[in-house]
């Protein structure tokens, strides 16, 4: 008996090893991911206070160093991690983040050669790519009814409160599209009439089809800053066409970095977001303007396609793109080459994204392409 009895006390010794404790691990701060281009190529590394980042591969080989840490395979890439993060993978970020803090690593002579700066570094769109990119078009009061008087803008409330109807979502292109912080925004030639919309971007983290909006919550990886920038002038013939308006390369910023869920919390509640051109502001607005909550949008979206992780979802814009800016006199015209859009949601970050005029158009065309927006009725 006291053979039997020594052995279960080993096994229950065993079970309080550090693989087992990471289920009830706790970060000592809360973190961001993000990807980064670092030495030959791009890779997932840790946010600590919008200014350090820690490789993710090598600050964990440090930590397996200690005998005491289970060895834990780390994601290739955010793809990767973000179908990983739910399944445990989180519990080892949670350690290399503690690991890091309380042993003082993020500066002076403590701090190792795989942990840098932000400003040293630079940082690409955190997912390259999504697997489908979903916004909402219309989702927000002040965006149906830009450059109404207050008596417009109530009456057109009152309309869509009374009845709001289901989502409205589109398909964006992701590879091409998808740009990082710091990257140009290219105004295509002779597509002058380009238009700006920040955004709040939702992150999968799990599988999900038929959901309901009161569980969707629990398929969230995490949150962050977007824009839709898009083209207003069509195309030849007089119908709507999405393509043409919203899939141009470089049309699709994401980042800077990608806040869990765990560390934001409800964005129903804290959603604060704002766009500023040439530091003017254009854009401001809270989850109080919006039609369908996020979690609507998740249940409508996830009731047509499987959204599976990695893949993010859009909610809409508010007013002050360019026809209520236009309106407000806040701007005078689309969007110029060497403005500064700026794109920020308090909690997540600020995109940075200088504008460009794109390459002129190659001779040899054969008159299929896309005509300039000048020449559209």
């Amino acid at each position: 008996m006291r053979v039997i009895a020594a052995v279960v006390g080993f096994v229950t010794l065993l079970a309080a090893s550090p693989v087992q404790a990471q289920g009830t691990a706790v970060s000592s701060e809360p973190f961001k991911l993000g990807t980064f281009q670092i030495e030959a190529g791009p890779q997932v590394g840790i946010v600590l206070q919008d200014r350090y980042i820690i490789e993710l591969d090598r600050a964990n080989e440090a930590l397996q160093v200690d005998p005491a840490f289970a060895r834990v395979s780390m994601p290739a890439d955010m793809l990767e991690l973000i179908g990983q993060y739910d399944y445990g993978l989180k519990y080892r970020l949670y350690e290399i983040v503690t690991d890091a803090v309380t042993h003082n690593r993020l500066s002076g002579q403590q701090r190792p050669p795989y942990i840098h700066e932000v400003d040293d570094i630079r940082t690409l769109a955190p997912i390259l790519y999504p697997g489908k990119i979903l916004n909402a078009a219309g989702n927000f009061y002040s965006h149906v009814c830009e450059g109404c008087s207050a008596e417009e803008q109530a009456e057109s409330d009152r309309e869509h409160r009374a009845n709001r109807g289901i989502p409205y979502l589109f398909l964006k292109p992701s590879r091409g599209a998808v740009i990082g912080t710091g990257e140009s925004v290219i105004i295509p030639p002779g597509r002058e009439r380009i238009d700006w919309e920040v955004e709040f971007g939702t992150v999968i983290g799990r599988p999900a089809s038929y959901i309901s909006a009161n569980e969707a919550q629990d398929y969230v990886f995490g949150y962050m800053v977007t824009i839709d920038i898009s083209d207003r002038g069509g195309r030849p013939e007089p119908r709507s066409d999405w393509f043409v308006g919203k899939g141009h390369d470089s049309f699709a910023p994401q980042g800077p970095w990608i806040v869990p869920k765990e560390f934001y919390g409800d964005p129903m509640e804290r959603l604060h977001q704002q766009l500023t051109i040439d530091g003017v502001t254009v854009q401001e607005a809270g989850a109080s303007d919006m039609i369908h909550s996020i979690w609507e949008l998740m249940e409508y979206a996830s009731s047509i396609i499987t959204l599976f992780p990695g893949d993010v979802l859009n909610s809409g814009t508010s007013g002050g793109t360019s026809s209520g800016a236009f309106a407000e006199g806040t701007r005078s015209g689309y969007l110029q080459a060497g403005e500064l859009i700026e794109a920020s949601i308090d909690g997540i970050g600020t995109l940075r994204m200088p504008t460009v005029a794109g390459d002129p158009l190659p001779d040899d065309l054969t008159g299929s392409q896309l005509p300039p927006a000048s020449s559209n009725r």
